[in-house]
Order: C-alpha cells, then structure tokens, then sequence
C-alpha cells in the first residue's frame, strides 16, 4: 500500500486543520477563527485500505513576538525532516505578501513533493485565483496546484489522489485503528481551549493555556478537573466573567464536546489562574504541553 507522513504547511488561518478534519472525517483538531489556533504538530491518519496518510497539522508559521511563537515555528520546522510530502495551503482570498515568500524561502529546495492547495477559492473570482496561481507557479514550478473549499470538503478528493501519486509504498503504521496521535487528556484539553478561543475576544486567547489537574477515570459520571491560565489578572477576570458566567459557557460546551469525544457523561470543574507571562517562561511552556521536540 501506499504509505507516508505529509506535513500541511502554511500561514495562520489558512484552513490547515478544516482540510484535514474534513478529509479524516473526525476532528483531529481544534478550529476557530482566531489566528495561531493549532500550538502543537498534531497527527491526523486517513486510511482507506489503498493508502495509509499521516498528515502532520502545524501551527502557522509566523513573525514570533514570545517565546511560545518561536517554539510554535520550530515544531514546524523540526518535521521537515520527516515529509514524505508537503501540503502548502494557501488562504485564496488573501494578497499574496511578503510573509508568504518567507514560506516559499523554506521549502524551495526541498526534494520531496509539493502540493500546493489554494483554499476558500469559494472567495475570490476567476481573475483573482488565476493571478495568485500564476504568482506561485513562478515561485514554486514543481509544486502540483489544486483548488479547494475545505469548509464544503470541494475537492478535497483531488487532494487524496494527488498525495497517493507521489508517496511511497510502504507499511500501514497505524492498522487503521486510529485517527491522530494524540491521547484523550490532549484532546479535553484542546476542547476546553477551543471553546475559550470562540468565546473570548481580543488578546485574551492568544493568552489562553489549559492545564489538567485531575481525571478520574473510573468514577461516574467522570469527574474532570482543569484550570484556564492567562498571563494577567484582568485577563483571568474576564475568562471568569460577570458572576462567573463566561466560565460557566466554557464549561458547558467543552462538557458536551467532551461527552462526545469519550461516550460517556462528564462533570467538568474549571478554574482560572495567572500564570504571569507564561508564554515567555520555557518551564511553563513545558507545563502546558508546548516543545519543538513535538515529534
């Protein structure tokens, strides 16, 4: 069977972690609006017995302004080593800038194959995405082009045939038994700051970190504790909201996004706390989860 890993590789907020849950057909990863949603190399698997594809989600390479933005581009970095193929997403309805030759700079010369997805093509006319194409072919003549709407899953097909032409036979390294890499506290986790990000307006969920403190397995219904740590006590006053309601609305929905993630019912005890300028700090970083070394 055909078989390999495919770094998806791309700006923030292109619709890198939309195209892969659509295509697995699961959420393998958090998506929201806000920029730099995905933190970590997150593995999504799609086996249809022919192939067996691990893409590698990746946080959007970008101008790091913290110490979590440069670890955050490094992941990206460190799985070059391990691409079989490379998928470029690109946001269609953006002009094409000088943030994206700083993409093209890092992936020119590499040898293994590059297709490159333009995104949201839904968004622009036939003027507009013929001109971004032909920008790109100029920058980037090897890459294979396609065009696609992630959030309507058009196209994405053509993506799964394009990555079965170039990858390399091989073993099926997960047995079809499972669709990321991540464990369940990584993707409680992940929950509860997805319901954060959509919340929470402003800087605030740039300064969102999620610990868990307590899981007990084998009590019903499960009982799981977690605290929302920002960098300020102004932040930690508005994840908490007026009379507790806002931390009260992102308790209710992780609970249920939970729930559906484990089959089975959850009593969801969140709290909030300063973890002052966690984002700077390389302890805390590792507290909560965040290391170059995510392969």
């Amino acid at each position: 069977m055909k078989s390999g890993f495919v770094l998806v590789y791309g700006r923030p907020n292109v619709g890198k972690s939309t195209i892969i849950n659509n295509i697995i057909g699961r959420k393998v990863s958090i998506v929201t609006p806000k920029p730099q949603t995905t933190r970590n190399n997150i593995k999504g698997i799609y086996n249809d017995g022919e192939c067996e594809i691990t893409f590698i989600d990746t946080p959007g390479v970008h101008k790091p302004s913290k110490l979590l933005g440069e670890v955050m581009n490094e992941m990206v970095y460190n799985s070059f080593r391990d691409a079989d193929a490379i998928l470029f997403i690109v946001d269609s309805a953006k002009e094409y800038g000088l943030g994206d030759d700083f993409l093209i700079e890092k992936i020119k010369d590499m040898k293994c194959p590059i297709i490159l997805v333009f995104n949201k093509i839904d968004l622009v006319n036939i003027l507009e995405i013929t001109a971004l194409k032909e920008k790109y072919k100029e920058k980037l003549p090897q890459a294979r082009q396609i065009e696609c709407v992630g959030t309507e899953g058009f196209n994405l097909d053509e993506i799964i045939k394009a990555l079965k032409e170039v990858l390399p036979e091989g073993p099926s390294y997960y047995g079809g038994e499972y669709y990321t890499d991540k464990d369940e506290v990584f993707q409680i986790k992940e929950i509860i700051r997805e319901k954060a990000l959509l919340y929470l307006d402003e800087e605030v969920p740039h300064c969102v970190a999620v610990y868990i403190k307590n899981i007990e397995w084998d009590s019903s219904p499960l009982e799981i504790s977690a605290s929302i740590s920002v960098e300020k006590e102004s932040q930690k006053g508005i994840i908490i909201g007026e009379g507790g309601k806002m931390i009260k609305k992102i308790g209710s929905a992780a609970r249920k996004d939970i729930e559906r993630l484990l089959h089975k019912h959850v009593n969801l005890t969140l709290t909030a706390r300063v973890d002052k300028d966690w984002r700077e700090n390389a302890s805390s970083l590792k507290k909560f989860g965040y290391t170059s070394k995510d392969l």
